[in-house]
């Protein structure tokens, strides 16, 4: 019967003596549900809009990410996921609120690494001036995190901190080309907080950021940043709980990558066509991401 009913639909989609205008509305039909399914339920593209998780994610790049897995299997410690804004107040709407959490580009997405699942012990500790992460009462490895130092700057009325690697002069920074004179006018309002440096206690609101004790719950994550003097992750809003935030996606491969703040990088060609080519990343091109 499933067999008639679906023979019979598809010669009714190829009927002769259609007009083209009817063919392609018919097919925009088919077509659009089916790849709004794909991008909610199978397949993402995110792009990273902060550097919380440098040098892992750049600013400007471009990711795949698997959303079928983290529905299925749940996220694994290590994992990079992407997820709502923790602190986003939902509508109590139910019709609002899943257009919210699957649609809405109001809300911030978020992206962090999982450092602990539900059930765990997750410690954060300051030895020897350096802030430590114990994982069930053991000291855990990071090779993941950033290693380099973030410099300020001020561009275009915005102050913002990046990674910078000091063996190169601004203009030829692996990760983002930097200004003197933004970098200048940075400093003339942090001073000496103008720079903040890997392995040393976050620069934050809170003093104690660094230090916690916490056991994790049924629905708990503990999710990080690698660049863990620039990140608002669970040291700030605490565990992540999935029974208010959903998981969006397992972030798994680096598509494309350039030194680039706009939203569409075609509006960057359009207004710098010569400078865009420069700012290309080439070498974080095409990378499976760990």
């Amino acid at each position: 019967m499933n067999d008639t009913v679906i023979h019979k639909i598809i010669r009714w989609y190829k009927r002769p003596n259609k007009h083209w205008f009817v063919d392609l509305y018919e097919s925009l039909i088919v077509i659009i549900p089916v790849v709004f399914l794909i991008k909610t339920l199978i397949f993402g593209l995110y792009q990273v809009p902060t550097g919380s998780m440098e040098t892992t994610m750049l600013v400007g790049e471009r990711f795949l990410a698997d959303k079928l897995t983290p529905y299925v299997f749940g996220p694994k410690r290590g994992e990079i996921i992407s997820f709502n804004d923790p602190n986003y107040k939902y509508s109590k709407n139910w019709f609002i609120n899943m257009y919210e959490q699957y649609v809405s580009w109001n809300v911030v997405n978020f992206t962090k690494r999982v450092i602990a699942i539900p059930g765990d012990h997750i410690q954060g500790k300051i030895e020897d001036g350096k802030p430590v992460v114990y994982l069930n009462g053991e000291k855990l490895d990071e090779p993941y995190l950033n290693k380099f130092p973030l410099i300020a700057r001020l561009k275009n009325g915005k102050l913002d901190y990046r990674s910078y690697d000091p063996k190169y002069s601004f203009q030829d920074q692996p990760f983002y080309r930097l200004s003197q004179a933004e970098v200048a006018r940075a400093k003339m309002y942090l001073g000496d907080h103008s720079m903040r440096y890997p392995a040393t206690p976050a620069i934050s609101h809170r003093e104690d950021i660094d230090m916690y004790d916490v056991h994790l719950g049924p629905n708990q994550y503990w999710m990080m940043g690698d660049n863990r003097q620039g990140s608002s992750d669970s040291r700030d809003w605490g565990p992540l709980d999935t029974t208010k935030v959903i998981f969006h996606g397992r972030i798994i491969f680096r598509i494309w990558s350039m030194d680039s703040d706009e939203s569409w990088w075609i509006l960057d060609l359009m207004k710098h066509p010569i400078d865009f080519w420069k700012r290309v990343r080439w070498s974080r091109f095409f990378q499976i991401l760990h």
